[in-house]
């Protein structure tokens, strides 16, 4: 039998290559130096999951850096003399790029008390990097109260008070207001790329939908509203054929970041048509409204216009309600449960989740994972066990 030659790459699946090659680079590089810094920008200032208000320091000419932990590349050399192995992995690691000085660059590290481990963070930073600025972002854990935009706006003022004597300069609400519109337009087009994955999850896969979302962990929204624009035109045009597999939610990846490894198993067996993976960059879920005082604009919007995490506790957003919407929206087939080791608020959930959807007869996986996870074939085993088994009972 003669060999067929493999047919050569169309040049917008080049591009598409290419932008999906510098997007998992940025995943995988340093931070941004300063030396490397856009024009306009004078440093880069980092914060933990869940969310974080980029906007305000955005506005401050710093770029944004969500610090996700060192991934299955970074071996632990400190972090141990400073916190227990029964710790989540991406305390660890992020404590570990603390005091390797791989954030040395940062103007300053923000931390939420969405768990015991990462409120402590703060502390850690302060007491090693007393020349920066480190502190917790106190996020209302209750929503629900009279008063929970007016103390959101207030921690955002102290935010925005601190950054301005960090800095030397004043944060103008004009400076505010253009990143408002920015991280508007960019929560617009991250809201298409699910819609695209949504509709016609055979053109883009989850992994390279994340590292699409993630490069914006690296670089100005700005920049990121142009990689996703060129990105979007290039997907919708794509020429591939649909494939026979189940369609799943991903629940889990609010916090720690899965493996990118194991988004790929995922990939190859089911099409993922809706997910929590850095659920942060999209918890506002319509744009903010550009009238009025532009930090209670962001606190009003985080109250009213935003997502569901487990490390929010909003009755508006019952843990299985949440869980049912998006399955019932996505149009899914089952759901991929998952949580990060030692994960408190992941754990708790994932057994809430298990158990409604045991209740209402809804096919489902659980899995656990952790960011330095190096082996995958256990858990692509369980993948395509579970996938071919959804494929029999919808046939």
């Amino acid at each position: 039998m003669t060999d067929q030659a493999t047919p050569a790459p169309t040049d917008s699946e080049q591009r598409l290559g290419d932008i999906f090659e510098h997007c998992n680079n940025l995943r995988l590089g340093p931070m941004p130096s300063i030396d490397s810094l856009p024009e306009g920008y004078t440093g880069t200032f980092g914060h933990f999951p869940v969310y974080f208000p980029e906007e305000i320091v955005h506005a401050a000419g710093l770029i944004p850096v969500s610090v996700l932990g060192g991934g299955n590349k970074l071996e632990l050399k400190h972090a141990d003399a400073h916190m227990g192995s029964f710790i989540c992995s991406i305390c660890r690691s992020t404590t570990e790029l603390g005091l390797n000085g791989s954030l040395d660059g940062l103007s300053g590290f923000v931390t939420h008390p969405i768990c015991d481990a990462a409120k402590h963070l703060a502390g850690i930073w302060s007491r090693n990097f007393p020349d920066k600025l480190g502190q917790i972002l106190y996020l209302p854990q209750n929503p629900n109260t009279p008063g929970s935009v007016r103390y959101t706006s207030a921690e955002y003022q102290r935010l925005r008070s601190d950054v301005e004597k960090k800095i030397g300069r004043s944060i103008t609400d004009e400076a505010i207001w253009r990143s408002i519109r920015i991280y508007n337009r960019n929560r617009a087009l991250l809201r298409e790329l699910y819609a695209l994955r949504c509709d016609e999850p055979w053109k883009v896969s989850t992994s390279e939908l994340y590292l699409l979302m993630r490069a914006r962990t690296r670089m100005p929204a700005e920049h990121h509203n142009t990689l996703l624009e060129e990105a979007l035109g290039l997907l919708r045009a794509r020429k591939r054929a649909a494939q026979d597999k189940p369609r799943v939610v991903f629940v889990g990846g609010f916090c720690e970041q899965p493996p990118l490894e194991m988004l790929e198993a995922l990939d190859d067996t089911c099409y993922v048509v809706d997910d929590d993976l850095l659920i942060g960059l999209r918890w506002i879920t319509s744009d903010v409204p550009e009238t009025g005082d532009p930090v209670w604009a962001l606190a009003e919007s985080f109250i009213e216009r935003s997502a569901a995490s487990p490390v929010q506790h909003d009755e508006r957003k019952t843990k299985a309600g949440y869980l049912m919407q998006m399955i019932e929206s996505s149009r899914a087939d089952a759901a991929v449960v998952t949580a990060a080791k030692f994960c408190e608020p992941g754990l708790d959930e994932q057994v809430t989740w298990s158990k409604h959807l045991d209740k209402v007869g809804v096919q489902h996986l659980v899995l656990e994972f952790e960011e330095k996870m190096t082996s995958f074939e256990q858990m692509s085993m369980q993948l395509e066990t579970f996938a071919e088994s959804l494929l029999f009972s919808i046939a």
